[in-house]
């Protein structure tokens, strides 16, 4: 056989296969008991989820049958959903009793390593992505870029780095030390004072490869500092950090805690407020004229609150903060929700287990967000904030093959986000009943 007829006849070959429904290549099909449409927060019945390489190429309701060649998928006593999205981790961190002194012991390659550690249990409780918004040593920058490679297991990450904070504040890592320790830290530290200074700023992290900026516009609750919600930035400095880093194709996220910050920050353009513990009614009117997103970040809060009744559990400029700001962040989230602000998951885990990143539901359901809506917030509307919603947020026809499962019905139960049993990230299976 010639080489032109051989070319001919395996063409007509690949036009058969594709006219009569056949995959040219083997596929992979998930045949899901229920399936959640992320966009609309509804369920959606039995359907089949056909995956070809790494992208979904069909879903179609019941259950297909495989064709020669295929693999099938028993999913049927599961319920099907978007690979979930937190907005609002530190991959390479966990806070614990021993944080502080780990501070001054820990390396570069001990936060590396301990990320792959924490990332690869990550993805394995369903989260296929994350945002990271803050890392020692921007181990997080290598962590991605090592599970993009296929050299260490975890979710994509969007990474942003180091922080950016002001001198002494939310995110200043030598706060509470001693002044000769707090100059050698000072000295390989990154301070923004000033908008020229905040310009420069955003420009290492670029430098350094990051993919968001954070920053931090209040006091925080675990920083060893008195406030815990004062503003710490002036609305000069964030708009010089927002519009640089637009011109560097990122966008901002802040920290925030008290109402006079976040405004600031909500004002000079920012895409996210995270925590937003104490907003007033303004804040959330500002947030829903910018188009500016919550990330409520419920888990932390409520992980705090518990560890500051155990005496001793936190530095005793920490503790009083805690006791505050924790109880008030349910009524909060109850009020940004009722005024109709937009609202995407995060739960600022490495404060709390990695992991336990589910918990995060449970805590937003019991304020009164229906179950299909807070997977609407950690799928569909998680993907918008990050600028991924043509490919991720929902279980559709082109996006990227990132399904998870769960043994029964999410909306009668919230808690069984806690018990992924099938995670796919990229195609991959991880995790199987």
């Amino acid at each position: 056989m010639s080489a032109r007829l051989a070319s001919a006849s395996i063409a007509a070959l690949a036009a058969i296969a594709l006219t009569s429904g056949v995959a040219a290549t083997a596929d992979t099909l998930l045949v899901c008991g229920d399936v959640v449409d992320a966009r609309a927060a509804k369920r959606i019945g039995p359907h089949t989820i056909v995956v070809s390489k790494n992208q979904i190429a069909r879903v179609a309701p019941g259950a297909l049958a495989a064709a020669s060649g295929d693999t099938a998928i028993d999913l049927s006593a599961y319920t099907c959903l978007p690979g979930l999205i937190d907005s609002h981790v530190h991959i390479t961190d966990e806070y614990s009793q021993r944080s502080e002194l780990e501070g001054f012991k820990l390396s570069e390659a001990d936060y590396a390593l301990r990320g792959a550690h924490y990332a690869e249990k990550t993805l394995l409780a369903g989260f296929t992505t994350v945002r990271d918004l803050g890392a020692a040593f921007n181990a997080s920058i290598a962590l991605r870029d090592a599970i993009q490679q296929g050299l260490a297991t975890g979710p994509r990450i969007l990474a942003a780095g180091r922080a950016l904070a002001t001198t002494g504040g939310h995110a200043d890592d030598s706060n509470g030390y001693r002044p000769d320790l707090m100059a050698a830290v000072d000295a390989r530290s990154d301070f923004v004072s000033g908008p020229d200074s905040a310009r420069d700023a955003v420009r290492r992290r670029y430098k350094e490869r990051a993919d968001w900026i954070k920053i931090t516009a209040t006091g925080g609750v675990l920083s060893v500092a008195k406030a815990g919600h004062n503003p710490q930035w002036t609305e000069a400095e964030i708009r010089a950090v927002v519009e640089t880093a637009r011109d560097y194709g990122m966008r901002v996220a802040a920290h925030a805690h008290g109402a006079e910050g976040a405004k600031r920050a909500i004002r000079a353009g920012v895409a996210s407020i995270d925590h937003g513990t104490l907003l007033d009614a303004e804040a959330h009117e500002l947030m829903k004229k910018n188009g500016t997103w919550l990330v409520p970040t419920l888990l932390a809060n409520d992980w705090v609150f518990e560890r500051a009744q155990a005496p001793g559990f936190f530095p005793e400029l920490v503790r009083p903060k805690a006791l505050e700001i924790g109880p008030r962040a349910t009524e909060t989230f109850q009020r940004a929700l009722r005024a109709g602000v937009k609202i995407a998951f995060g739960t600022d885990t490495g404060v709390s287990a990695h992991g336990d990143n589910a918990r995060e539901f449970e805590l937003m359901a019991a304020a009164g967000m229906p179950p299909l809506e807070t997977i609407r917030a950690a799928t569909a509307r998680a993907a918008e904030l990050m600028e991924l919603n043509e490919t991720l947020g929902a279980l559709e026809p082109g996006k990227l093959a990132d399904v998870i499962a769960v043994p029964g019905n999410p909306e009668s139960e919230i808690a069984l986000m806690k018990r992924v049993s099938f995670v796919m990230k990229d195609g991959v299976v991880y995790k199987r009943p």
